[in-house]
């Protein structure tokens, strides 16, 4: 019986170590406009969202503790309305491998200055669920990780993040009558409302294609068949200018090329002279407020 016991503790102690939680997300908390001799709190909030990020079930997936999604969250607290009120800005960023290398490639980079949200010293988080009644911390938090997931998943398996994509839009509606920041339509044309919509809108299916054959048929075979790699990634960014044409401006656009804009000049200023120019015609259209970094295309390597 005891050879028995031992053995089950045995076995529950090696599943542990072959599963692991979905994320691997770094947290830093920055407080430099907070004029305070006492900062602890800001310690404790940091640990607080780090432990709520990596620690919580987000799927029912299976994840090696090599496989987890790397990603980080820098938030910058910049005002303590009282007691346990604060605002702020958080930014999020996903990372993913790319096969045969040691390079992790950037999949989203973005901010969020609706950062506002109640906290209490040692306050463990906890999530109720999409549909459940959640402090508006919790709610942002729960609202990222599913982003993360979702691009994450995207990245691997076309249309694989749909599920994710569909539950941060759940979050979004579930405080849709909240009294915080952030979750509306009429905010603004950058909040957590918009980034979820056009990730679910359908008429934005080709960038979401994109992140699939960007990754596995472009960045992943890299290392093998580096032409083809560039003409697929090409062919790729070339799909999607119809969206620019139809919806300039879009949130989901600029969320793309906050992220890959500095990659795809690397990878395109090794192709050849009619792929240079034809990219840096396309990319200075659909993302002109990075136009002085695609025109360095054109002359790198000459």
């Amino acid at each position: 019986m005891r050879k028995l016991l031992f053995l089950s503790i045995l076995f529950a102690a090696i599943s542990n170590s072959l599963s692991a939680q979905e994320l691997n997300c770094q947290v830093t908390v920055l407080t430099p406009r907070i004029q305070s001799s006492d900062k602890k709190i800001f310690t404790t909030l940091q640990t607080s969202i780090y432990e709520f990020m990596n620690t919580t079930r987000w799927t029912n997936d299976k994840f090696k503790s090599e496989e987890r999604i790397e990603c980080s969250m820098q938030i910058e607290v910049t005002e303590r309305v009282s007691t346990d009120e604060f605002k702020g800005s958080i930014q999020v960023s996903v990372r993913r491998p790319v096969y045969g290398t040691s390079y992790n490639s950037p999949l989203l980079n973005y901010k969020d200055d609706d950062f506002n949200f109640r906290y209490i010293e040692f306050q463990t988080l906890e999530w109720a669920g999409e549909s459940g009644r959640n402090p508006n911390l919790v709610a942002i938090l729960a609202f990222y990780a599913n982003m993360i997931l979702a691009v994450d998943y995207d990245s691997f398996s076309s249309l694989g993040g749909s599920e994710f994509f569909a539950k941060a839009q759940a979050i979004v509606a579930n405080n849709s009558n909240s009294s915080d920041a952030g979750w509306k339509a009429f905010e603004g044309n950058r909040n957590r409302y918009w980034l979820s919509e056009n990730f679910n809108n359908p008429i934005y299916k080709p960038i979401r294609l994109l992140y699939y054959d960007y990754h596995r048929k472009g960045l992943d075979t890299m290392t093998k068949t580096k032409d083809e790699s560039i003409r697929a990634i090409s062919t790729d960014i070339e799909n999607i200018r119809k969206i620019h044409v139809d919806k300039p401006g879009s949130l989901i656009m600029k969320t793309l090329f906050d992220a890959k804009a500095d990659e795809v000049v690397n990878i395109f200023s090794g192709a050849s002279p009619d792929i240079k120019s034809t990219m840096v015609q396309i990319l200075t259209e659909i993302d002109p407020s990075n136009t002085s970094k695609y025109q360095k295309i054109q002359t790198a390597g000459n």
